[in-house]
């Protein structure tokens, strides 16, 4: 009896091995591309191609003016940016329960709609726990807004979301 070896993998072999705090940085950082990638779509009219592999080609380990942009998980980026998109309208619909009735969606700033959008993606086609999702995403609010109170903002709004679609966990 042989045993099966699995082919050599060259690609793989380059690859360093990863520590668990380098794939959590790698998460959070391809969030925060997907926040931003979601509001150059919606103020560019590019489509998700199109966006996604900007971002991949130009923004993912890039440096500008010597400062140097993490690397991002390529493959969480582009599942936020899809479900973001494909369940748009549902996770506006949810968004929108969220808020007071008097600031829908639409009047709320697009900065925000992306946070918003790529959260309600996670939290409704992911397995990540939603205490991880809104944590992350007030994280990123805080990073657009330092001086506001846009993060409180978020947290409220994310945690009404997550009870919505993910009611089980709490």
């Amino acid at each position: 009896m042989t045993e099966d070896k699995p082919a050599f993998d060259p690609a793989a072999a380059e690859q360093p091995k990863l520590s668990g705090n380098q794939k959590r940085k790698m998460k959070s950082a391809a969030r925060l591309y997907a926040v931003q990638a979601l509001f150059q779509m919606e103020h560019s009219g590019q489509g998700t191609k199109q966006v996604v592999k900007e971002f991949l080609d130009h923004r993912f380990g890039a440096t500008y003016d010597g400062d140097e942009f993490i690397e991002g998980d390529a493959g969480h980026f582009r599942k936020v940016i899809e479900d973001a998109v494909n369940y748009q309208g549902r996770i506006d619909q949810m968004t929108d329960r969220a808020l007071v009735a008097k600031w829908p969606i639409a009047r709320i700033d697009p900065t925000l709609r992306g946070l918003f959008r790529a959260a309600g993606a996670e939290l409704t086609q992911s397995d990540t726990p939603p205490k991880v999702v809104i944590s992350e995403y007030v994280d990123i609010a805080r990073a657009f807004f330092p001086e506001g109170k846009e993060a409180n903002f978020v947290n409220a709004v994310l945690d009404h979301m997550a009870r919505e679609a993910r009611p089980e966990s709490f």
